[in-house]
């Protein structure tokens, strides 16, 4: 050996009769089965290859390959070992000089065909599969870098080399956790066809570039959706996330793009099917760096949201039809697990956004979500309004995932009004499960220092400090965001708490708002009228105008014991602490009922009915203005109570008749219906309602003509009057015509068609 390696480097063009000619000896000791022979061939051909580097070693390698070719033909597992073996060698040379005519065709489907081998002997079985995955590994090598080779990428290539990988990780699942660690396991154990897959599945991946992404992920799907793998999701979950750690970061849209349109083309098929490519999102999504969503971040959204929509449908429906199988009976529980799963996937990619992506995110959710008078409800395949009910359910569900760990320096601008008004008025709405989400949704925005476990539930603390609270200065964008939105917070959290199908949670979240909105934007102003609307919620509960039960009447004073608790010791004025105190030291002594801790229980204790209540019982307005303006608060506002003004928000309600609705969207002579102040004097109201008595009046009564004709003289007035100020302002631009002069001698500016004007040289391309 060392006598025609010596030959064949002082004499390199002596190099493919040399390969020829072992060539045919070897084939002729394979036909003949002297075994001995064909390997001491191999071996002196091994040599060779590895010892001549130089430009003429490419008419060899045809004499080599053709010989592989003849093992891997052979039925014998030892030949076809032997040969694997040789390629692998072969595929880590670094050839000098690039080929034209090689063509590796038949490699990969020969090892895509030993990656599947049923042969009988599992041991003999297993070293056949592990040949086959080298062999596909070394013709990824060999090809991957040489731009003249066929490109492996192509579909006809990866559509063998994928499934055969996938088909050696899937058989390995079993027998992962054969033993407890690397070290302890045999070498046998050690290096098994699923760990030898997976590295060799992660180097395929990693050599792929931006253009190539698809072809190797397209196989994948195929795969899971053949041998039907999405519903077990363990598999198909592992597989994406080998798939996501091991390509190039940068490509990681590319791979949740092509999940994307996978959901879509599985539209029809059943529940388990969609939640298991779902969760597959879910995961990628977690593991994509933050903002590698694509430019596509709304297109993605959009998606989740049609297929929650369509779910919801499904759902309601029953059944759907399928184009090969005619109609699909629905599994409900299926479709409420799918739909919990896209929700989930939401709140996982909003996560990976920033800050200002996010608030895109909220806006363009609040969009699809159906609203009575603002946003058009959703047609609906047969579900009428209880598929609105739901969808609204659903997309507020996925609204909380997205303000989940929502945080941000400037709220004014994060939470514009196109978001915040649609947010607040479902609180308006009967339906009690859709208001606890507004609420959590509220919570959770506004708590931007995670102290919102701190007020999960109601309970009186005798001190705060306790619970470490995290309160920063209120910078001056958090003062122009409640000086806009505060009156419509306080009016919800009033109007919440009349409702009488508010529960435990309802109240518990109403105490984390007020809670959260002293800690996080409140200045002077704000804090009086938080005690206002504390002071308002104890009338609330003691009018006997309002038909409150017995359960809500103690919870609303319960609710108002606790926030004013908290707020007496945030304020820190001893006066009003002590008040607040002894108050509370006195229901618990007489009336523990009216705290939170006999309320807020599994079992409330509370009486049958509620007696009138008064005295030492009660919060004093008159004590408290007293004690708080004797430390410079606002004495004047203090006095005045907190009544919740009504505006155009409440056109969005369902309680109010199609006239009122049309009534609170119009103005009259010029002046809007509905006026909104924080503080009005008695004199003004009753100057608005009997307004609004007019106009309600008007649109129920008067002929149509007459409506029309009101409506149409002030569209005339106003178009006029837009007229006149467009001829002041707008002076027609310069031509590039010229200009021309009138007879009266004033030049004018002459409108010149495009295609006719003369346009410098320079300007045209």
């Amino acid at each position: 050996m060392e006598k025609l390696t010596f030959y064949a480097l002082s004499a390199p063009e002596k190099l493919d009769r040399i390969g020829a000619y072992l060539s045919e000896r070897l084939s002729r000791d394979v036909a003949r089965h002297r075994y001995g022979y064909v390997c001491i061939a191999m071996e002196a051909l091994d040599q060779l290859l590895m010892a001549c580097h130089c430009q003429s070693i490419n008419l060899f390698v045809e004499s080599f390959l053709k010989m592989v070719r003849k093992l891997l033909e052979a039925d014998k597992p030892n030949l076809q070992i032997l040969g694997t073996n040789s390629f692998v060698k072969f595929a880590n040379i670094e050839e000098d000089t690039a080929s034209y005519h090689r063509s590796y065709d038949f490699f990969v489907s020969r090892f895509s065909e030993m990656c599947h081998s049923n042969y009988e002997d599992p041991d003999i079985r297993t070293k056949i599969r592990m040949a086959g995955i080298k062999g596909l590994q070394g013709v990824v090598r060999k090809t991957i870098n040489d731009e003249l080779q066929a490109n492996i990428w192509d579909p006809q290539h990866m559509d063998k080399i994928v499934p055969s990988l996938l088909f050696n990780l899937q058989s390995g699942e079993g027998t992962e956790s054969r033993s407890p660690s690397p070290l302890q396991a045999s070498e046998k154990e050690r290096e098994s066809p699923a760990e030898l897959t997976e590295r060799c599945f992660r180097e395929l991946l990693g050599r792929a570039a931006y253009g190539n992404i698809k072809n190797a992920v397209t196989p994948v799907l195929m795969h899971l959706d053949n041998h039907s793998l999405w519903e077990g999701k363990t598999f198909a979950v592992r597989c994406f996330k080998i798939i996501m750690y091991s390509i190039q970061s940068q490509h990681s849209h590319l791979v949740i793009q092509q999940l994307l349109g996978h959901v879509d083309a599985n539209s029809k098929s059943s529940a388990t099917v969609r939640a298991g490519i779902v969760e597959v999102l879910l995961e990628a999504a977690g593991i994509a760096a933050s903002g590698s969503v694509g430019p596509t971040v709304l297109e993605v959204f959009n998606t989740l949201l049609r297929h929650l929509r369509l779910s919801v449908d499904y759902e309601l429906t029953g059944s759907y039809n399928c184009t090969n199988i005619g109609t699909k009976i629905i599994k409900e529980h299926e479709e409420r697990q799918l739909q919990e799963a896209v929700i989930r996937t939401i709140g996982s990619f909003a996560n990976t956004l920033p800050t200002y992506q996010r608030s895109e995110v909220m806006l363009f959710i609040m969009g699809k979500i159906p609203i009575p008078g603002m946003h058009p409800m959703l047609p609906s395949t047969g579900s009428g309004p209880e598929g609105n009910r739901m969808i609204q359910v659903m997309l507020l569900k996925s609204l909380r995932q997205v303000t989940c760990g929502f945080q941000t320096t400037n709220m004014l601008t994060a939470l514009p009004n196109s978001f915040l008004d649609p947010l607040l008025s479902f609180a308006l709405l009967e339906d009690a499960e859709i208001r606890l989400l507004v609420l959590e949704i509220l919570v959770s925005l506004i708590d931007r220092h995670d102290n919102l476990p701190k007020f999960s539930s109601i309970s009186i603390i005798s001190d705060i400090s306790v619970l470490k609270l995290k309160v920063d200065k209120c910078s001056r964008q958090d003062n122009l965001f409640m000086k806009k939105h505060a009156q419509h917070l306080y009016r919800h959290v009033y109007l919440c708490s009349k409702e009488q199908s508010s529960v435990q949670p309802h109240f518990e979240k109403l105490y984390s708002l007020l809670a959260l909105i002293s800690m996080e934007l409140a200045n002077e102003e704000v804090v009086v009228d938080l005690i206002r609307v504390a002071l308002a919620l104890q009338d609330l509960a003691l009018s006997s105008e309002e038909t409150l039960p017995v359960y809500s009447r103690c919870a609303v004073h319960a609710l108002s014991s606790a926030y004013l608790n908290l707020i007496s010791q945030l304020t820190t004025v001893p006066a009003f602490c002590q008040h607040v105190h002894e108050v509370i030291e006195m229901r618990q002594k007489e009336s523990p009922y009216l705290l939170p801790e006999d309320v807020f229980i599994e079992n409330p204790k509370i009486p049958k009915t509620l007696e009138k209540l008064e005295g030492e019982l009660l919060f004093q307005q008159a004590k408290i203005t007293e004690v708080l303006g004797g430390s410079g608060y606002n004495t004047e506002r203090l006095a005045t109570p907190y009544v919740p003004q009504f505006t155009d928000e409440d056109r969005l309600s369902k309680r109010k008749s199609i006239g009122e609705t049309i009534s609170l969207q119009v103005e009259l002579n010029g002046v809007k219906v509905c006026v909104y102040s924080p503080v009005d004097s008695v004199g003004v109201e009753e100057q608005e309602k009997e307004r609004r008595r007019q106009v309600v009046e008007k649109f129920q009564k008067a002929p149509f003509e007459e409506i029309a004709a009101h409506c149409g003289a002030r569209a005339t007035m106003l178009q006029s009057k837009l007229n006149q100020i467009f001829e002041i302002t707008i002076r027609p631009p310069p031509s590039p015509s010229g200009t021309i002069t009138s007879s009266y001698g004033q030049t004018q500016s002459r409108s010149v068609p495009v295609y006719e004007m003369k346009f410098p040289d320079l300007c045209v391309y």
